[in-house]
């Protein structure tokens, strides 16, 4: 029985060649391509790409892995089409971490992704490439993923602005994910005001997502002109001085919050406890969700949203064929979420699940008493590109940095549209900004 599908909105494209090296020096760029969108509209003159986990009909959606690497879908995802109608022209389908299972930018099957500051060091995950690619001239902006920290990692470490917008303000729909619960796309920038004008373009709501409720979507670029004067900033205890943090780091997202002091922000310390507990909540919901996710060829279950039958046939067939081809971090994760699921019924999920709640309380409280929280987005600088293949460096690297900071990605369930997250330049040496409904 044939589906029904919207017809292509903008069916002339062109899919170009794969940079070379002396072309991409970051290697942020899986294929050049063209699609060109309306003749006007607030994106109009704007280049952008895509991160190749979002479906574009007629190009590859290789999730950076072999598994799917001559998987074409037939349809664009929401957001893709909503970037066209206002002007903007697809130019670039980027590089990620292979399945978007690391934050560090070095599991790709087609290399790892460079950091632009320098070529030495990675560029973080699992958005790399969306990151680097800002560095180009003819990318001007680039579409992200984020789960546990994907977009905000990569601009941290490369100096970029990422934004990870409240959960289901931006549609999902056509982006291949982890979990439903937790799903998150979203703009990486140079600027701020770009920030705020691509998320006023991709927000907004899509009736084949059923993980949205009502979805307010604000002039964002008309918000910019406030300033920091009499904003109430915490500044959380917990997000500095652990095990692996930098002193470096934390002593300049301390300038950054003197610097909002100085700027007429009221700025104070804030603990919230819950935060130095919730690593182990949010590997509850990452290990037995993927793999759920995995299990059932990227379709999972009790979702009325629209389905990819092509993507599930293509990733069905790969993980029987060539499992081998899955790097570290996503075996390690089967692993872990299989043995949960088998030994524990899926009690831990549940059981992460509910504490979500507790511990989104926990930030609603703070939420209550002060505009935003503060705290450094990676507690220590980018790693250098030495794993060498070894399994154990590439989990260390993908995972190793940011233990309870994962906490606040993982705050707000579907359906509320709060804990939208910011960050803001410098590799690792810039804040991560949390607060209510952007």
């Amino acid at each position: 029985m044939p589906e029904q599908r919207a017809p292509l909105r903008y069916a002339s494209r062109t899919l170009g060649p794969r940079p070379n090296p002396e072309e991409d020096p970051y290697n942020a760029i899986l294929r050049r391509c063209s699609i060109s969108g309306a003749t006007g509209g607030k994106l109009a003159g704007k280049r952008i790409g895509l991160k190749n986990n979002i479906c574009v009909a007629g190009f590859p959606m290789t999730c950076a892995s072999l598994i799917l690497e001559h998987y074409i879908p037939d349809s664009d995802a929401t957001i893709v089409t909503r970037l066209l109608d206002e002007g903007a022209e697809i130019n670039s389908i980027l590089n990620l971490d292979n399945f978007a299972f690391s934050g560090a930018g070095d599991t790709s099957a087609f290399g790892p992704t460079l950091n632009p500051h320098s070529l030495d060091h990675l560029a973080g995950g699992s958005s790399g490439g969306s990151g680097a690619a800002l560095y180009y001239d003819d990318v001007d902006m680039t579409i992200g993923g984020d789960q546990g920290g994907s977009i905000r990692i990569p601009a941290s470490f490369c100096g970029v602005v990422g934004l990870k917008p409240t959960h289901s303000l931006v549609p999902y729909t056509g982006i291949v994910g982890i979990d439903n619960t937790f799903d998150h796309a979203g703009p990486m920038t140079r600027t701020v005001y770009d920030a705020a004008l691509l998320l006023e373009v991709i927000a907004g709501k899509d009736p084949l997502d059923p993980r949205q409720g009502e979805v307010p979507v604000q002039e964002y670029t008309g918000a910019l002109a406030g300033g920091a004067s009499g904003l109430k900033v915490g500044v959380l205890t917990e997000g500095f001085g652990l095990p692996e943090s930098d002193p470096e780091v934390d002593a300049k997202v301390r300038q950054a919050s003197n610097r909002l002091a100085e700027l007429g922000a009221s700025v104070e310390q804030v603990s919230i406890p819950w935060h130095s507990k919730a690593n182990g909540v949010v590997w509850g919901l990452i290990a037995e969700g993927a793999t759920a996710l995995l299990q059932t060829s990227g379709t999972g279950r009790a979702f009325e949203g629209q389905y990819n039958p092509g993507l599930a046939h293509a990733l069905g067939n790969g993980l029987r064929s060539q499992s081998n081809e899955l790097p570290p971090t996503v075996k390690l994760v089967l692993l872990i979420g299989s043995y949960m699921t088998e030994n524990y019924s899926s009690v831990m999920y549940a059981k992460a699940q509910n504490l979500r709640r507790e511990l989104r309380a926990a930030y609603d409280d703070a939420l209550s008493r002060y505009d935003l929280l503060l705290l450094p987005s990676t507690p220590m600088p980018a790693h250098r590109n030495d794993a060498g293949g070894d399994p154990h460096a590439v989990i260390e690297h993908g995972w190793g940095y940011a233990g309870e900071h994962r906490a606040v990605r993982h705050v707000r369930p579907p359906g509320h549209q709060r804990a939208v997250r910011q960050d803001v330049g410098g590799p690792a040496r810039r804040p991560d900004a949390g607060g209510p409904p952007f």
